[in-house]
């Protein structure tokens, strides 16, 4: 099947179990039709990159976000993250910056977006909709991501324990009813995007509750200075 060998095979082996033959058929259908465009955020090879970059066992803290940067070669693979060399930073993630500057002392806006240094920590930076049209925000929406999406988070979320789960805005929040979420630590607030920043996002303090639930169950905390 198309598509299905550009999920990790960790990942995949994961999903498996859950995961009917067509299933996948149908999945891998659906994702062709998007992903054969030549219009389409992250490039093919980044579509995947926030699994790539975050194993399955590495993984303690999942940050879910909506759908990649619509800006031609900004979005990178992992969500809420951009290429080193876009300035200036996309109004989401400045916000992102934001909130860590207020709530963490000595805390420096980095010189770059991109947020790799976290996947190497162990923090799965996934959007709900994995690719979306140059130009257009949520068009890849309803039409076959949120399947795989979903599947790799229920599954994760059963299989591990003392997970911390960041879910921003409406879009990611729409899952937790989905998870199980028992012995996890899930914080929740609106999206960091101007939009919304204001209703909740602002003052949240997820990057200190994250590392304290981490302490206290013998995790190291993630570095959040990139």
């Amino acid at each position: 099947m198309k598509n299905i060998h550009l999920i990790p095979k960790d990942w995949y082996e994961l999903i498996k179990p859950h995961w009917s033959q067509q299933e996948q058929e149908l999945w891998s259908d659906q994702i062709e039709k998007l992903i054969c465009k030549t219009d389409i955020t992250p490039s093919k090879h980044n579509i995947f990159k926030a699994l790539e970059n975050c194993s399955v066992d590495k993984t303690k803290v999942v940050i879910l976000g909506q759908d990649p940067y619509p800006t031609l070669g900004h979005a990178n693979g992992l969500a809420f993250s951009t290429e080193d060399f876009v300035k200036p930073f996309p109004k989401s993630l400045m916000n992102i910056f934001k909130e860590l500057k207020r709530s963490i002392p000595n805390y420096e806006f980095p010189p770059t977006g991109n947020l790799s240094s976290w996947a190497e920590q162990g923090v799965l930076m996934l959007n709900t909709v994995l690719t979306t049209e140059i130009g257009q925000a949520n068009a890849h929406r309803d039409q076959g991501w949120e399947d795989i999406t979903f599947l790799l988070l229920q599954t994760l979320f059963e299989r591990k324990e003392k997970l911390v789960g960041l879910f921003w805005g409406n879009q990611a929040q729409a899952l937790i009813p989905k998870l199980n979420i028992n012995g996890h630590l899930i914080l929740k607030s609106s999206h960091p995007s101007p939009l919304s920043v204001y209703r909740g996002f602002d003052g949240c303090d997820h990057f200190n509750s994250c590392n304290e639930f981490l302490s206290k169950k013998g995790q190291t905390e993630i570095i959040w200075q990139t």
